[in-house]
Parts: C-alpha cells; structure tokens; sequence
C-alpha cells in the first residue's frame, strides 16, 4: 500500500546542483511520523547511507562527505521530501533511492535492512 517515487535525477557538471524529491503515497495509513532516508549506490560498491529526516521533528542526518553540500527538507503535508544537492563532485555519481521506516536516530538511520518501503531509484551523473 506504500509506495516511494524518486525523481529529479540527471546529468551535471561538477560544481553544478540537483534537487531529488521522494513522493510516499498511504505512508501514513500506518505511522503518523516516519523517517525517511536517502541512499546511493556507486558503481562496483555496497549502498551507502546519504543522509535521513524525521517527519515528526524535522530533524535530519548525514553522513560526513555530504555534510555542508546536500540539504533534506519536507513539505508542509509530511509527503514529499527533498535532497537537495550543491557543489556536485564526480564521486557523487550514483543511483540515488529513498526509504521509508518508522523512526530515525543518529545510528539506526543508516541501517538499510530496517527500511521497510524503497523507491525505484534515480540516477545522478557529475562530470568534471
């Protein structure tokens, strides 16, 4: 009954800027806050935590190679979220997915197997 849809991916020059959005769709059916993270996968690696927000609080998290670059933020009605990305670097090259779980914290955000709902993905290219 949840669903997550990712877009907002392209192609850019380093330095250049993104803005990704994460439509959830009867989330809220079950929980009335939820976190919702964001991940990326580079080519020949694992997926890596980007960073989260907690609906409930707006609090977010990142991971340290994003922090200052990246921005996550949520509408009014609690059912699209943003990363936004600026100064782009190459190494950001990646399919970028967004999930949904009930709660955050500055550790359980970053594990992936407790994410309950994933997006399809969008895909992020940065040239030098």
């Amino acid at each position: 009954q949840v669903q997550l849809v990712e877009s907002g991916g392209g192609s850019v020059q380093a330095g250049g800027s993104l803005r990704l959005s994460c439509v959830a769709s009867r989330y809220t059916d079950t929980y009335s806050s939820y976190c919702i993270g964001w991940f990326r996968q580079r080519p020949g690696k694992e997926r890596e935590g980007v960073g989260a927000i907690y609906t409930g609080t707006r609090i977010t998290y990142y991971v340290d190679s994003v922090k200052g670059r990246f921005t996550i933020s949520q509408d009014s009605a609690k059912n699209t979220v943003w990363l936004q990305m600026n100064s782009l670097k190459p190494e950001d090259t990646a399919m970028y997915y967004c999930a949904a779980k009930d709660t955050c914290g500055s550790a359980a955000w970053l594990l992936t197997p407790l994410y309950n709902y994933w997006g399809q993905g969008t895909q992020v290219t940065v040239s030098s």
